[in-house]
């Protein structure tokens, strides 16, 4: 697989680009509830926005480091879930479209 067709499954496609556009809208409005109020449950929403690929991640740093895992890699661990994420449905939207193009077409006589 060539770098073109990985960036091309991961961020150029429409549904790679809503689920990121979602998942970085709950991150800005994670961080300006913090920084406005006190954020409560919605600092949560991109770990399960993310999920079932950032838990994971989070039981792997988790595992090396325990309670005092440093949060810089818990949040690179989302960063790359939501990646993989991304990937996956660029891909699956890939391969719907290519299996769409390859029914054969109904006759109209």
């Amino acid at each position: 697989m060539s770098a073109r067709t990985l960036l091309r499954l991961t961020f150029a496609n429409a549904a790679s680009a809503v689920y990121l556009g979602l998942v970085g809208a709950t991150v800005v409005f994670e961080v300006a509830a913090a920084l406005f109020e006190d954020p409560g449950i919605v600092r949560i929403w991109t770990f399960l926005l993310t999920a079932p690929t950032s838990l994971l991640a989070a039981g792997a740093v988790g595992a090396v480091w325990g309670m005092e895992a440093p949060v810089g890699y818990l949040v690179g661990g989302v960063v790359i879930s939501a990646l993989v994420q991304s990937f996956a449905l660029g891909a699956l939207l890939a391969a719907l479209r290519g299996r769409r193009q390859e029914l054969p077409r109904p006759s109209r006589g």
